[in-house]
C-alpha cells in the first residue's frame, strides 16, 4: 500500500470534479483517467488535463491510487459497486455534502469523503486556498493521506464525521443556493419594471461583507426586523398578483422577525 497518494482516477466531469481535478493536476498529481457517461465531458475533461479518458465503467483504470467519485448524490449508490471493485487496494471518496461515507462500506475496504464547500462553476476559475475543504476516512492512515493531499490546495482542511457534514450542506443550501434564488427573485421583480440588476450589486456586495465583521444576526436590517407592518403589508399589496412571492415574502419576514426577537431577550 503506498504511503502517499501520486495518481488519481476521476469520476464525474461536472463543476466539481473538474475544479478539482484540475487543482490537482496543477500541484503535480499524475491524473490517471477521466470517467464519463457523457463521452463528450470525459474528452473535454481530460484534454483539459492531458490524460486517458472513458464512458465506460468496465473500462475505468485499475491503476489508480485514489479515485475520487464526483457525480449527482442520485447516481453514486448505483456506481459504487462497479467502481470499488476496479482496484480493491485503492482508495475510493465521493465528495458529495448530503451521502454517508458508510455508502462505500461493503464495496471498499478504504474510503472517505472530500468535500470542498463551495460554489463551482466551469466558467469560473477558483482559488482553492481559501477553501474549506471537509474530510473524513474510515481509518486513520487514509484521514492523514486525504489531509495531505488537500493540504496542496487549501489551507483550510477540516475532519468531520458525515452527520456534521450533512448539516454543513444544508447550512450551504440556505447560504448559497436560497441567497443566490432570491437574486433571481430580484431581478424579475427588476426587470419587471425597466430596473438593472446592476444597480442591486453594490448592496450585495456589502451584506456579504458585513458578515464578516458582524454575526448574521446582528447585520440583519429591513422592514421584517424592524417588523414595520405598514412596509410590509404594503410589499404584499404589491405581489398580489404573484401569490408564490407573497407567500415567500411573508414567511421569510415572519422568520426573520422571530430571529430578532431572540437577539433581543439575549
Amino acid at each position: 500500500m503506498n504511503e502517499t497518494i501520486t495518481s488519481i482516477a476521476i469520476i464525474g466531469a461536472g463543476n466539481v470534479a473538474t475544479h478539482l481535478a484540475l487543482g490537482l493536476s496543477g500541484k503535480g498529481f499524475t491524473i490517471r483517467q477521466v470517467f464519463s457517461r457523457t463521452e463528450e465531458s470525459a474528452r473535454e475533461l481530460a484534454t483539459k488535463l492531458n490524460c486517458p479518458y472513458t464512458s465506460s465503467l468496465e473500462q475505468l483504470t485499475p491503476d489508480a491510487d485514489l479515485y475520487i467519485v464526483s457525480i449527482k448524490d442520485s447516481a453514486l449508490e448505483s456506481v459504487i459497486p462497479h467502481i470499488a471493485r476496479r482496484n480493491p487496494q485503492a482508495l475510493f471518496v465521493h465528495t458529495a455534502g448530503s451521502m454517508s461515507a458508510d455508502v462505500w462500506k461493503g464495496y471498499a475496504n478504504r474510503y472517505g469523503v472530500i468535500y470542498p464547500m463551495q460554489t463551482f462553476s466551469k466558467q469560473r476559475t477558483i482559488d482553492f486556498t481559501d477553501i474549506p475543504v471537509f474530510i473524513e476516512a474510515n481509518n486513520a492512515d487514509d484521514t492523514d493521506r486525504l489531509t495531505r493531499l488537500m493540504e496542496q490546495l487549501s489551507r483550510h482542511i477540516y475532519h468531520v464525521s458525515s452527520e456534521q457534514r450533512r448539516y454543513l450542506h444544508i447550512a450551504a443550501v440556505f447560504a448559497c443556493n436560497f441567497t443566490n434564488h432570491m437574486y433571481a427573485v430580484c431581478e424579475h421583480l427588476l426587470k419587471a419594471h425597466g430596473l438593472p440588476f446592476a444597480a442591486m450589486l453594490p448592496l450585495i456586495d456589502e451584506t456579504a461583507r458585513k458578515v464578516h465583521l458582524l454575526s448574521p444576526t446582528e447585520a440583519q436590517t429591513g422592514p421584517a426586523c424592524r417588523y414595520d407592518v405598514n412596509v410590509i403589508d404594503r410589499h404584499l399589496q404589491m405581489l398580489n398578483g404573484e401569490p408564490e412571492l407573497a407567500k415567500l415574502y411573508e414567511l421569510i419576514s415572519q422568520n426573520i422577525h422571530v430571529y430578532n426577537e431572540r437577539k433581543s431577550k439575549h
